[in-house]
C-alpha cells in the first residue's frame, strides 16, 4: 500500500509541474506604472521554463516592463483587466541579434517581447499588452525595431499560439514572426496606430500558419506575408478576420527573396477605421484590399484569395511582378526575376474605391502566369476620360498599388502577362467613366 501511495504522489507532483502557476507578483512584480518590473516578469518565465513549463500569470492590474525573452514551454498568460506597458524609456530595451538571415538593416533589434529558437509558447487570454509606440520618434529611414521597438518578434520558433489577448500602440510592427513553425494566431484584436511602419501582422517566412478571428485596426499594412530571406512563405491558412488599414489590407510582399506557396485566404471583411483624425503612410481610403507583389527575386505559386468584402481602398486589386532585387544579406545578389504564377482571386466586393483601378502587371520577357480572377464587384465615383497606358512599369522601385497612376482601365489594366483569365467582372460608377472595363497590352 506504501508503493501505492509513493506512486500516487509522484505522479501528482509531476502533473503539477508541468501545469504550474507563477504568478509575476510573487517575484516582485507591482501593478504600478512608476514601477519597472521587467526583472520579476523575467524571472517568473525562467524558472516556469526550467521547471518544464507551465503558465506565467499576469493578474489584474497596470504593469511596466522592458524587454522580456519568452522561453520554451511557458504560457504568459494576462487575465482580464491586466495590462502590460511597455516603457517609454529605450535603455530598458535589450537588443538582441539573432544569427538567422535576414534584412541586413534589422538584424539587431529590439522589442517587447522576443523569443529565438524556443518551442511550445504561448501568449494568451484576454488581458492588454500595450507597447506605447508614440513615445519613440521616427528618427531615420528604416529605423523600425531600431530605434523604435517591435511589441511582439519570435524567430524560429516552433509550435506558438497567440489567442485572444489585445495587443495595442507598437513602436513599429506589432508582431513579426520570422521563420517560424506551426503558428497559430486566434481572436485577437489589434490597435496600432500611433507611429511609422504600424503593421498589424506580418509572417515572414513561416510554414504552416493557421490566423483566425482577427480584429485589427492598422495605419500599415493589416494581413501581411513576407520572405525577407531564402526561406518561402507557406502552408498559410488566413479567414475571418475584420481590418482597417491605410495601407494594404491583405499584402504579400513587399520583401520576397524567398517567395511564397501554398497559401488560402478567405472570408476577409475591410473596412475604414474607426479612427480617421491621423495618418503616417497611404491613403486615407487605403491604399489596396489586395496586393500581390514579387520584386526581390522569389515565387509566387498556388495562392487563393476568395470572399473579400472591402468598404474603402484606392486600388482595390494589384498583383506585380518587379525586379528591385533587394538582397536580404549584405554580399547577396539577386540576379533573378522571381515568378508568379497559379493565382486565384475570386468573390471580391468593393464599394467606395478610389478611380485608380486594378492592375495585373508583370516585367516583359518574364510574364505573370495562370492567374483567374472572377466574380468581382467594383463600385468607385467614375468620371475619368480615356488614358493612355503607362509608358513605364518601374519595375525597379518600391511596389505600390498606385505606382502606375490612374490606369487606362477603370477595372482592370492587365500587361506582361500569360493565360490570365478574368471573368464576371462588375465595375460601376457614379459618373460616366470613358475608360474600359478591362486593357490588355502584351498579353496571350
Amino acid at each position: 500500500m506504501k508503493k501505492v501511495i509513493n506512486l500516487v504522489l509522484t505522479l501528482t507532483f509531476a502533473i503539477g509541474v508541468s501545469g504550474a502557476e507563477y504568478n509575476i507578483l510573487h517575484y516582485g512584480a507591482k501593478a504600478d506604472t512608476t514601477y519597472l518590473s521587467t526583472n520579476a516578469i523575467q524571472q517568473a518565465i525562467d524558472e516556469c521554463s526550467k521547471a518544464g513549463g507551465g503558465k506565467v500569470l499576469v493578474p489584474a492590474g497596470e504593469y511596466k516592463t522592458g524587454s522580456i525573452f519568452l522561453k520554451s514551454n511557458v504560457n504568459l498568460h494576462l487575465e482580464q483587466g491586466a495590462i502590460l506597458y511597455g516603457s517609454t524609456n529605450l535603455d530598458d530595451y535589450t537588443p538582441v541579434k539573432s544569427d538567422y538571415i535576414s534584412l541586413r538593416t534589422q538584424t539587431t533589434t529590439i522589442q517587447l517581447i522576443y523569443a529565438d529558437k524556443a518551442g511550445n509558447i504561448t501568449i494568451d487570454g484576454m488581458g492588454t499588452i500595450d507597447g506605447r509606440g508614440r513615445a519613440f520618434k521616427k528618427l531615420s529611414w528604416n529605423d523600425e525595431g531600431i530605434t523604435r521597438p517591435h511589441l511582439i518578434r519570435f524567430i524560429q520558433c516552433h509550435d506558438v499560439v497567440v489567442k485572444d489577448v489585445s495587443l495595442r500602440n507598437s513602436g513599429c510592427w506589432m508582431q513579426h514572426y520570422l521563420a517560424c513553425d506551426r503558428l497559430s494566431i486566434d481572436g485577437i484584436k489589434v490597435f496600432n496606430r500611433n507611429n511609422y511602419n504600424n503593421d498589424a501582422l506580418d509572417i515572414d517566412g513561416c510554414h504552416n500558419v493557421i490566423v483566425r478571428g482577427m480584429l485589427a485596426d492598422s495605419d500599415d499594412d493589416a494581413i501581411t506575408l513576407k520572405s525577407t530571406s531564402p526561406r518561402l512563405c507557406e502552408n498559410v491558412r488566413i479567414s475571418d478576420c475584420v481590418v482597417s488599414s491605410h495601407c494594404n489590407a491583405i499584402k504579400l510582399g513587399t520583401e520576397t527573396n524567398g517567395g511564397f506557396r501554398n497559401i488560402a485566404i478567405s472570408g476577409i471583411v475591410v473596412k475604414p477605421s474607426e479612427d480617421q483624425n491621423e495618418k503616417f503612410f497611404g491613403q486615407w481610403r487605403g491604399s489596396s484590399v489586395i496586393s500581390l507583389e514579387i520584386t526581390d527575386g522569389g515565387t509566387m505559386e498556388n495562392v487563393c484569395v476568395r470572399d473579400i468584402v472591402a468598404q474603402g481602398t484606392e486600388a482595390p486589386i494589384f498583383v506585380w511582378l518587379g525586379n528591385r532585387a533587394r538582397s536580404y544579406q549584405e554580399g547577396k545578389v539577386i540576379n533573378h526575376v522571381g515568378t508568379i504564377k497559379g493565382v486565384r482571386i475570386e468573390g471580391v466586393t468593393v464599394y467606395g474605391a478610389g478611380n485608380t483601378g486594378c492592375s495585373v502587371v508583370g516585367m516583359k520577357g518574364h510574364p505573370i502566369e495562370d492567374v483567374s480572377i472572377s466574380n468581382i464587384r467594383i463600385h468607385h465615383d467614375g468620371g475619368v476620360e480615356k488614358t493612355i497606358t503607362p509608358p513605364d512599369d518601374k519595375e525597379k522601385e518600391y511596389p505600390e498599388a498606385t505606382m502606375l497612376g490612374i490606369l487606362p482601365a477603370k477595372g482592370f489594366f492587365v500587361r506582361h502577362t500569360r493565360n490570365v483569365a478574368i471573368s464576371d467582372i462588375t465595375i460601376t460608377t457614379v459618373k460616366p467613366d470613358q475608360r474600359p472595363d478591362i486593357v490588355y497590352e502584351d498579353a496571350e
